[in-house]
């Protein structure tokens, strides 16, 4: 745990906020000044007039992501706007360069008319290779990434969307094969209906559930065909008759909660089918408590979104390494197929040996595939080569790759990439200290 005072002082200390502009090239010589601005510059330019795919070798734009966010729906604090959101998007940004090497821009828009936000990504959007919407409130958030997606040439990804189901996914594909139970046979409980709620629902949809399996609950109860109230995405998964949640709850196979701290109680759980798998998502205070549900279930399948826990269902799992595949085969857009893709990497990377390193950074003696390890720590160095390469491959498959790459040898230049990156960074830690 942490103090707020430790908090303020990480975000703080000797230079202000998470991340800062360093140059990729040297600029201490009369000849350095003439190649990176005026006249060599021009050379550049012109190339990129003459050719605009140019500007994927000439400018950072191949491994630059914008950040993007009107701070409507921040983590779970709500619509605190962008200058408060400030210090997430920074995070993303860091998050993105620790961990694949991609440069990210923040931008906090002061902005909710959603089709002004549409016009502002697309003014912006020469300057990256692809863009990472953030924190912005349902149901706009699908509107938003919808019209994005048709209109630009890059990816566009709201990763309170698609990151947390692409997690969710791999997570859930795990589970059901360490419990034996299909997804065509279970009763889902979802506890939330915003953005990474409906978005995770469309994906167990796509893996082979049905929508009588799943039972979603907003902040009014269960979405169902009594209701007038619900807008056109909530109504894809009404039921035909209300239920109380704790009513829902009972033979329930897969809980997963993307909404509000003790959403449920031991009761409820208890009352779960057996062997039941309970994600409980929100952050940073859970549905219901880890030890709780461990309790009242021990043969529960659990995961929080914290890293205190076994089973971390955390964005930072997915969206580093898509971009990076997207990125590095300079794909126009990411598909069903991409997602598919990464999540199927990551479910299948936690069936692999655990090398010590990674238990040493959780303080434990092994990790092996199972009830408490469902699926890889951030912290695992293999996720990169295993989900850009995976992203990268599917989207060769569907054509939405730009160019080919020699999958084999990309992968060893992830490997050689991050050890240079990791370099850089000991050092800058090193000149801060």
């Amino acid at each position: 745990m942490f103090t707020k005072e430790e908090a303020l002082e990480y975000h703080h200390g000797k230079r202000s906020g998470k991340i800062e502009t360093l140059p990729s090239k040297p600029c201490k010589t009369q000849k350095d000044l003439t190649l990176a601005y005026s006249p060599g510059v021009a050379v550049a330019c012109n190339a990129i007039a003459e050719n605009p795919e140019d500007a994927w070798l000439y400018t950072n734009k191949q491994n630059l992501v914008g950040v993007i966010s009107n701070g409507t729906a921040v983590l779970g604090l709500g619509n605190i706007g962008p200058l408060a959101g400030k210090p997430v998007m920074e995070g993303k940004g860091i998050l993105f360069k620790v961990f694949a090497d991609i440069d990210a821009y923040d931008i906090n828009v002061a902005q909710n008319d959603p089709d002004k936000l549409i016009d502002f990504c697309k003014m912006i959007s020469p300057t990256f290779g692809g863009i990472n919407l953030e924190d912005i409130k349902a149901p706009e958030c699908f509107y938003i990434e919808e019209t994005l997606i048709k209109e630009l040439d890059i990816p566009v990804f709201h990763d309170d969307q698609h990151g947390t189901a692409i997690i969710t996914l791999a997570a859930t594909m795990n589970s059901l094969e360490i419990t034996g139970k299909k997804i065509e046979d279970i009763k889902i409980i979802i506890s939330g209906a915003g953005a990474a709620a409906i978005s995770c629902a469309k994906l167990f949809l796509i893996l082979g559930a049905s929508k009588e399996q799943i039972f979603m609950f907003d902040s009014k109860g269960l979405i169902h065909k009594g209701r007038t109230d619900l807008n056109a995405l909530k109504e894809q998964f009404m039921q035909k008759e209300n239920v109380s949640l704790a009513d829902a709850m009972k033979g329930a196979d897969l809980f997963l909660g993307l909404s509000q701290k003790d959403a449920i109680n031991a009761d409820m759980v208890i009352s779960m089918a057996k062997d039941p798998i309970i994600f409980a998502c929100a952050n940073p205070d859970p549905e219901i408590a880890y030890d709780i549900a461990k309790k009242a279930r021990p043969d529960c399948i659990m995961g929080t979104g914290r890293s205190d826990f076994p089973n971390q269902i955390n964005n930072v799992l997915c969206f580093p390494f898509l971009f990076r595949g997207a990125l590095d085969c300079r794909a126009k857009t990411i598909n069903i197929e991409m997602k598919l893709a990464a999540a199927t990497a990551l479910a299948e990377l936690a069936k692999k040996e655990v090398p010590k390193e990674i238990c040493e950074a959780y303080n434990v003696s092994s990790l092996s595939f199972g009830k408490d390890y469902i699926i890889p720590k951030p912290v695992d160095k293999r996720i990169l080569q295993n989900v850009a390469s995976a992203v990268v491959e599917a989207a060769m498959k569907t054509g939405v790759a730009s160019i080919s790459l020699d999958l084999d040898k990309y992968k060893k230049d992830l490997e050689i990439r991050m050890l240079s990156l990791h370099e850089r960074i000991d050092f800058l830690e090193e000149h801060y200290k």
